[in-house]
């Protein structure tokens, strides 16, 4: 027999969970991206006749759903490359997804208090929000925006063209809108009962203007697509290694590593590229620091007659007993000489640094060295004859105010060197590659993305994948891509669209609590 404390649990929080579990479906894999605009229905209804601390908790179990299935595939380079045990592992993964459950937690908590004590239709309510909260955990302690809504739809162009305006923040917008209409046909009935001077005119006229809003995106989405660029090619090879992750660091490994390399750009060279770029931590050595295997690497690049970036740990000093190193883009010319250097900004938390590191002293960082990692601190591109370009480097793509910084003033291309080898055969690679179609469109820049197990391709300004590599192959991708010199909306202002939400978020709440206090 089942506990009625259990079924009346289910009945409270099981539409949360339904929620969660529909929008784990839209992202990659297996990538329904269209049930997302359908998914938060059931969470929203159930929202409303749910107190402000029983939403909370509903927020919360919605929140542990949709980002443990999201973000699952953590636990593989904690387990496997971390020294965690399976347990443990999964434990942290948990421990990070109740954190990132505050977020939908406080929305379930204001979006409650809002639809009960407002005549405020949920298609703007419910949006304003989400868009503020998803805003703020980009940047709330170092940030962390991975499995923001908005990025069910990388594959759904039309839409996703507003992001050169509105940043990814528009889409999510979008998405949760929509969400919320369909909650406002469904409420309706019960809003007019409970308020009996519920204005109707403000869900319709909320519902006339979103089909507007809906309408113009699209249109404004095709006239973008059907731009013609006005750039030059740049033909680009990527180099997909496929090295090991457990044995690249290895001294015997070495020698093995560099050669597959050397082959592989040797065959990429016979298509006369301008550039090839190898991934994130490509050569197994310390750049400039080893001289024996650094000099070998300069005299190879004058056969390659290309430029040739790749990725290195760098040493850039002493503290104490411990080097300080950096996670360095080093990009060569067609004689072997460095003409720019860019080290990492923003580090990974648990791969190369260990955050809140009192707490978790039982966790060492995943990233082999000898040292303790530093951050960059420019943003300058490289200049080539063939075009600039900024080298992000692994996770750095997803931060799309970081990644704009590179493009506020100009720049023709963007390049994402990475190592997805930590996350293994699960969808973590296919996600961190779907989000930088977004850095694209944001910045009308095309990507060029290499990473040592995959997944690596190109992607256009608007967009669209030209090519893209399988997961754990050693390849070479060569595509003649066309730069993108626009300085888009986006990329000059930055997220004006989030900012203006906050502002109206701030106001709605100020008025709220001044008509609460008055009752």
């Amino acid at each position: 027999m089942i506990s009625p404390v259990l079924v009346e649990h289910l009945i409270t929080y099981g539409p949360a969970v339904i929620s969660g579990i529909i929008l784990i479906l839209c992202f990659p894999k297996p990538d329904l991206f269209l049930m997302s605009w359908i998914a938060l229905v059931p969470f929203l209804l159930s929202l409303y006749n749910k107190g402000p601390k029983q939403a909370f908790k509903a927020g919360i179990f919605f929140g542990l759903t949709y980002f443990f299935g999201t973000l699952y595939w953590i636990y593989h380079s904690i387990n496997h490359y971390g020294g965690v045990s399976f347990v443990t592992s999964i434990a942290i993964v948990i421990l990070l997804c109740l954190y990132l459950s505050l977020y939908p937690g406080i929305f379930a908590f204001l979006f409650s208090l809002t639809i009960r004590n407002t005549k405020l239709p949920a298609l703007l309510i419910a949006p304003a929000f989400w868009v503020v909260l998803e805003f703020l955990r980009t940047y709330v302690f170092t940030g962390f925006p991975w499995s923001s809504i908005g990025y069910s739809q990388y594959q759904f162009l039309t839409i996703i063209q507003i992001a050169d305006i509105t940043g990814i923040y528009g889409v999510s917008f979008l998405i949760v809108a929509v969400n919320g209409a369909l909650s406002d046909v469904f409420l309706l009935k019960q809003r007019t009962k409970d308020m009996p001077l519920f204005p109707l005119s403000y869900t319709l006229v909320g519902l006339a203007v979103l089909i507007v809003l809906v309408g113009t995106t699209i249109l404004y989405g095709q006239m973008r697509l059907r731009e013609q660029r006005a750039g030059n090619l740049v033909r680009a090879s990527i180099i997909q290694g496929n090295i090991e992750q457990d044995r690249k660091w290895e001294p015997l490994y070495q020698d093995a590593v560099l050669a597959t390399y050397k082959d592989l750009s040797l065959k990429a060279a016979d298509s006369s590229p301008s550039i090839i770029i190898w991934p994130e931590t490509a050569v197994p050595f310390f750049f400039m620091a080893d001289a024996s295997y650094s000099k070998k690497l300069v005299e190879f690049q004058n056969h390659l007659n290309s430029h040739l970036l790749f990725g290195s740990v760098m040493v850039k000093g002493k503290k104490g007993n411990r080097y300080l190193l950096a996670n360095s883009a080093v990009l060569l010319d067609e004689a072997g000489k460095v003409t720019y250097t860019y080290d990492k900004i923003h580090l990974v938390p648990f791969g190369e640094y260990v955050p809140l590191q009192k707490i978790l002293f039982f966790i060492n960082k995943l990233v082999v060295g000898i040292g303790d990692y530093v951050h960059g601190n420019h943003h300058l591109r490289a200049e080539t004859p063939f075009g600039a370009f900024a080298p992000l480097i692994c996770y750095e793509i997803i931060f799309p105010g970081l990644v704009r910084k590179f493009y506020s003033n100009g720049g023709d291309y963007m390049v994402n060197i990475t190592n997805d080898a930590w996350f293994g055969k699960t969808s973590g690679p296919y996600q961190h590659f779907s989000m930088a179609v977004f850095r694209a469109v944001e910045n009308r820049k095309p990507v060029i993305r290499a990473a040592n197990t995959g997944i690596s391709g190109f992607i256009d300004s608007n967009g669209r994948i030209i090519a893209q590599t399988g997961l754990f192959q050693k390849a070479i991708l060569t595509e003649d891509i066309r730069t993108d010199s626009t300085v888009s909306f986006y990329a000059k202002y930055g997220d004006l669209f989030s900012y203006i939400w906050i502002v109206f978020s701030v106001i709605l709440l100020a008025n709220l609590v001044s008509r609460v206090k008055n009752i």
